[in-house]
């Protein structure tokens, strides 16, 4: 059998693995739940779980993008471990938003990665084989992911409970948000706090917040506002952070973008349209896996790959995509 390299991308709610061939061909894959450390305690058997599943394809590399990674030194290093432990091949490590940056630009031209998931966290580099890349946000749920789907679920249920107490009156969101939980106001707290995965649940209430406020809902559309200034805060930031003054190239990833008006809002407010990534998150691992093998993953190889991904995956090629 073919060696083949493996990419994994996962976040706070979902992972993607694929094991690809030198054509660019997709020869395995699966999903499975988020890896995120502190809000899943079983990652570290689900991850070499998996990564059992990849190897049994003879593997000539692997990078994973892992949430935390880079961020925490005790689990950066659990995650490494982790990692050398499960594969006998050559293996990189990395944040999940370097490896969603590397399939948005894969190593093209300068830019900003905006990664709106779960959490929050631009990436951005020159892009050069001796650039430095720079981190903007990803402080976590406690004092940062502002724009990220926890943060604009978060804001639903403040804004709920500030009308519940006569502090705010935005009752179409909270009969809404109430109505969506099948709960009654007294029920509210015990929903939020009862949570297995806290950070996960509140995350999930963003899409619903995305439909009240195309729906007209008034306090949905102000949090989405706040939210997509935050993320063009990131952008201009960490633009500016490598050397840049000019209007910034910028592409997203993760779900917070399905809603094309973020998007939408975040290019007026920067200036310009983003870019169109040439891969998804996953993608940007597979094609760094296949450079620290040694493979040449030319143009028409990062092609084959984006089809393949679109196909099997249902992941978006060469457009701007929700996760």
């Amino acid at each position: 059998m073919n060696a083949g390299i493996l990419g994994l991308d996962s976040g706070g709610s979902k992972t993607h693995w694929v094991v690809a061939d030198a054509r660019g061909q997709v020869m395995q894959w699966g999903t499975c739940e988020g890896l995120d450390p502190i809000a899943n305690p079983q990652w570290r058997a689900q991850l070499q779980g998996l990564l059992a599943v990849a190897a049994q394809v003879p593997l000539a590399a692997a990078v994973l993008g892992l949430p935390l990674h880079g961020e925490l030194e005790a689990v950066s290093a659990e995650q490494t471990g982790a990692a050398q432990h499960a594969l006998s091949c050559p293996v990189i490590v990395e944040n999940d938003v370097r490896v969603a940056f590397d399939g948005a630009f894969t190593g093209a031209r300068a830019g900003v990665l905006m990664l709106a998931g779960t959490g929050s966290m631009a990436w951005a580099s020159q892009n050069r084989e001796d650039s430095p890349h720079v981190r903007v946000g990803g402080w976590g749920d406690v004092f940062g992911d502002e724009g990220s789907a926890h943060w604009i679920g978060l804001q639903a249920l403040m804004l709920a409970s500030r009308t519940l107490d006569g502090r705010a009156h935005e009752w179409p969101l909270t009969h809404a948000l109430l109505n969506h939980l099948a709960l009654t106001p007294s029920e509210l707290a015990g929903w939020a706090y009862g949570l297995v995965n806290r950070r996960a649940g509140i995350a999930s209430l963003a899409a619903q917040v995305s439909t009240w406020a195309d729906g007209g809902d008034q306090g949905a559309v102000g949090i989405l506002n706040r939210a997509t200034e935050h993320l063009a805060e990131h952008v201009t930031a960490a633009w500016q952070r490598i050397g840049q003054t000019d209007v910034p190239v910028w592409s997203h990833a993760g779900g917070v973008f399905a809603n094309p008006d973020i998007a939408r809002h975040m290019a007026h407010r920067l200036g310009t349209d983003p870019v169109a990534p040439r891969l998804p998150p996953v993608g940007g691992a597979l094609w760094r896996a296949a450079r620290h093998a040694g493979w040449n993953p030319d143009n028409g190889w990062i092609d084959t790959l984006a089809s393949h991904l679109h196909r099997t995956l249902a992941l978006p090629s060469t457009s701007p995509y929700p996760i």
